[in-house]
């Protein structure tokens, strides 16, 4: 955890000495920016191999913080820091009996996204990410019984770090922002590595309002 926010802290640092000494404003930036955002994320699961492991979607938690680093009158660079909820549901039969189970993962996202803007109220957003598995909370209730267990995580397992891709549109009015983004894991989130059923990768839409504030 202390090394993820580190590195938070060193893109920020770097992005500000980029930025020093530039005009505070260009065609369609009005210079770096500084900004906070929460929203929702609506998370499911698909499994890699193909087979008949069938989920629901969830709704979770998304907020955190981004920068806005101008690079010319079109392209930009905005790295993010988040704390994302993410998840899915199931049901069925148990010993004859219905069932429901609910996992929800929490994680700290980075995103590195290049930004292109073509006019002043529209942003594209298009990068990498990298995720790291904080806590996983999971609920088994039927008729015949009731379970539930949560587990937290160190960055020691170096498998519960994950890589993404992440796309999406940013809508301008002013210092306020809706950014709309689809996002997919690029590895399996099998924290051990081991290749058992679910062997599944994340797949979240993300909805969230941003305010520039410096």
């Amino acid at each position: 955890m202390k090394k993820i926010l580190f590195f938070a802290l060193l893109i920020s640092l770097s992005n500000i000495h980029l930025t020093q000494g530039q005009s505070s404003t260009s065609r369609f930036w009005d210079g770096f920016k500084l900004g906070i955002k929460a929203g929702a994320n609506f998370s499911n699961v698909y499994d890699t191999q193909g087979e008949a492991f069938k989920a629901d979607g969830k709704v979770g938690f998304v907020g955190g913080a981004f920068l806005e680093v101008p690079l010319s009158d079109y392209l930009g660079i905005r790295p993010e820091v988040l704390y994302s909820q993410k998840g899915f549901q199931a049901s069925g039969q148990y010993l004859g009996m219905p069932y429901s189970f609910t996992r929800t993962t929490d994680y700290i996202d980075i995103p590195i996204l290049l930004t292109i803007k073509p006019v002043s109220m529209l942003t594209i957003n298009a990068g990498p990410q990298f995720s790291f598995l904080m806590k996983q909370k999971d609920v088994f209730t039927s008729t015949l019984l009731s379970n539930q267990q949560q587990q937290d995580f160190s960055n020691d397992n170096y498998r519960k770090n994950l890589m993404s891709i992440t796309a999406g549109i940013g809508l301008n009015f002013g210092i306020v922002i809706l950014d709309l983004r689809a996002n997919y894991d690029l590895q399996q989130n099998n924290g051990d590595g081991t290749t058992t059923t679910p062997r599944y990768k994340n797949a979240w839409y993300q909805a969230t309002l941003g305010f520039r504030i410096i």
